[in-house]
């Protein structure tokens, strides 16, 4: 990685924005089954954010499982396999992974002050044992909120998000693609996100576009596994594999628009040893 390159982002056309989603599209076909993987093992991982501790852990080092996944497009794209280790490489780099889990953290806090003042003064919602339960699952401590709580509790968690997801969108691929330090990786994705706001209101309008059939399609096998059996296990799966899918467009997109504006080339880090390593880290 060349560490003294510190070349400025670029302003591209609106248009860009659409081109985006097509050539995240034509990303994944070149290695579907092996991002998908990826993607299967980036959720169980992510499934482990239960448990106490090991969860918040987890939560910390979702950063540097989006860097390992970009950091896969990138092999996608050069048109080589990437390992399944390439999910961890970010994370194992001493070089990256401080920066990555201080991007974890500052996400972290983000979410939980941006929930904390938009729910300020719901006495249901700041109930700690009530929260724990419906963590667990619970579904009586579920039916204890009323609708229009739920309602505000979404919509928190969907701003929280949404500031947070821009927070993160180019500073991750910054810290691990260009060496960036974490506060000007930080500053400069922003920076490149407002100038760009063209492009990636033209990426939000082909993506709302593409999650109306994904939802219907998912609706529909949804309602086929209401019979219970075997069949429901393999339609949830359906379900579980279209999400993915989703998930791993966006992940694309945001590949996409990372190498439009600031570009990759030599800057990247290596690719691994050959297309069937799976045992080896990209630090």
């Amino acid at each position: 990685m060349n560490k003294g390159d510190h070349k400025t982002f670029s302003a591209v056309p609106a248009s860009h924005g659409f081109a985006w989603l097509l050539q995240s599209l034509a990303v994944i076909r070149l290695q579907p089954g092996r991002l998908l993987t990826i993607a299967i093992l980036m959720q169980l991982i992510l499934g482990l954010t239960q448990v106490p501790l090991l969860g918040l852990l987890v939560i910390l080092a979702v950063p540097g499982f989006n860097a390992g996944v970009l950091q896969a497009f990138h092999v996608a794209a050069q048109g080589a396999r990437p390992a399944l280790s390439t999910l961890f490489g970010p994370l194992a780099s001493s070089r990256h992974s401080g920066r990555l889990l201080g991007m974890g953290a500052v996400v972290f806090v983000v979410g939980l002050v941006t929930m904390s003042v938009l729910l300020a003064g719901n006495e249901l919602v700041q109930d700690p044992d009530l929260l724990s339960r419906i963590e667990q699952g619970d579904v009586d401590a579920l039916a204890q909120i009323d609708l229009e709580t739920v309602g505000d509790m979404i919509l928190a968690l969907a701003i929280g998000i949404a500031i947070s997801g821009t927070l993160s969108y180019f500073t991750i691929p910054l810290i691990w693609f260009r060496d960036r330090k974490l506060w000007p990786a930080i500053g400069e994705g922003l920076r490149a996100m407002v100038v760009n706001w063209k492009p990636f209101l033209l990426l939000g309008l082909g993506l709302t576009i593409l999650v109306i059939p994904v939802s219907v399609v998912a609706g529909l096998l949804y309602s086929m596994a209401g019979g219970g059996g075997a069949v429901a296990v393999i339609v949830m799966g359906l379900v579980l594999v279209l999400v993915l899918l989703f998930q791993l467009v966006l992940f694309g997109t945001q590949y996409c628009a990372y190498r439009d504006i600031f570009g990759i080339g030599e800057s990247a880090p290596p690719p691994p040893a050959g297309p069937n390593d799976d045992g080896k880290f990209l630090a």
